[in-house]
């Protein structure tokens, strides 16, 4: 009897949890429309992705497809507010409708598609899984880490990656365990363990925040494929259409060579490749419930997919990550966009 209670329970929950996903999955562009702005969620602080200025303006890679949204959306970049989010609250906080988009470094995985009840849009940026250690420890590879002590954040794909690899090259490990990321490198940098292992790109971030940058060094090895983007709850095609092609229209831009600086100059170009993207002609906005000017204000307010990688994590970044993989398909990388007609 006391069984039959625990399973009767529990598919009420599950029902619960379905009726209020699918509710708050329900018409997310006229909420965001009557709202007047975006609700986005982002991660509790990591430079070049989702970090805070000085002056709390939030700022990064993942922030300017928040910010894509909104224009092709809003007409405005501007109309965002920023929820940050531990990687242990952020699909929690997608699928009971406290944010409109998630846009903080997430791994597209296979589970979280098809488990979760959310909708991966794209890839922002491709990454991989790296370790970071003191150079005192005088470690030149992953493959000397036996029984090391790891600093990890609970809750993402790393974890179950370090248990792999560690096992596939007959090695033991302890893991400490931390809620976020800051609280993973105030652990790394009090000695709370030997190597911070994260995605590279973040280990070049949290690097920085050190207090000597330079006496910590990102092993070469990378141990996993991790492609980041944004996310949306299922059962919203227009809304999961608009954040994916707002991606899209940043990744095309660059392709056509349309910036923010030249946007309206390029509204006399004859290309039909950029007057598709600005609106001018082809598809426009019908299909996607949006002004015709959606693309236009991506590209005039945000800019290309391009400029905003080389701003917040690029070349003209304090990170000074090279292009990679991440470079257009034109350029050998692998960034891909269909095309806009």
């Amino acid at each position: 009897m006391l069984k039959n209670t625990h399973i009767k329970a529990a598919v009420a929950a599950v029902a619960l949890a379905f009726t209020a996903n699918a509710s708050a999955a329900e018409g997310t562009l006229e909420n965001v429309k009557a709202k007047g702005f975006l609700q986005c969620g982002v991660s509790t602080g990591l430079p070049g992705f989702s970090n805070p200025d000085a002056e709390g303006n939030w700022q990064g890679l993942d922030v300017d497809v928040c910010r894509a949204v909104a224009a092709a959306v809003l007409g405005d970049a501007s109309k965002v507010k920023y929820t940050p989010l531990t990687a242990k609250e952020r699909f929690t906080a997608l699928q009971s409708g406290e944010i409109d988009i998630l846009s903080r470094n997430t791994t597209w995985t296979l589970t979280r598609d098809t488990s979760l009840g959310l909708n991966f849009a794209g890839v922002n940026y491709y990454d991989g899984q790296g370790f970071m250690v003191s150079k005192e420890l005088g470690v030149s590879s992953a493959k000397e880490l036996d029984g090391a002590a790891v600093c990890i954040q609970s809750g993402t794909t790393t974890e179950l990656n370090l248990a792999d690899y560690f096992r596939e090259h007959g090695m033991k490990y302890t893991p400490v365990v931390f809620d976020t990321s800051d609280q993973t490198v105030k652990g790394f940098e009090a000695g709370r363990c030997d190597v911070l292992t994260s995605d590279q790109s973040q280990l070049y971030a949290l690097r920085i925040k050190l207090a000597k940058p330079d006496s910590a060094m990102v092993l070469p090895e990378i141990i996993s494929k991790e492609p980041l983007g944004p996310v949306v709850r299922q059962g919203d095609d227009q809304w999961f259409n608009i954040v994916k092609w707002s991606l899209f229209a940043m990744i095309n831009a660059e392709e056509y060579g349309l910036t923010s600086a030249n946007a309206d100059d390029m509204l006399k170009s004859t290309n039909p490749n950029v007057r598709r993207i600005l609106g001018l002609e082809g598809p426009k906005g019908k299909g996607l419930g949006l002004d015709d000017k959606w693309g236009y204000n991506i590209v005039k307010q945000v800019g290309s997919y391009g400029e905003s990688f080389e701003k917040n994590v690029g070349k003209d970044s304090p990170l000074g990550i090279a292009r990679g993989v991440n470079a257009l398909w034109k350029d050998g990388g692998f960034q891909y966009a269909p095309p806009i007609r």
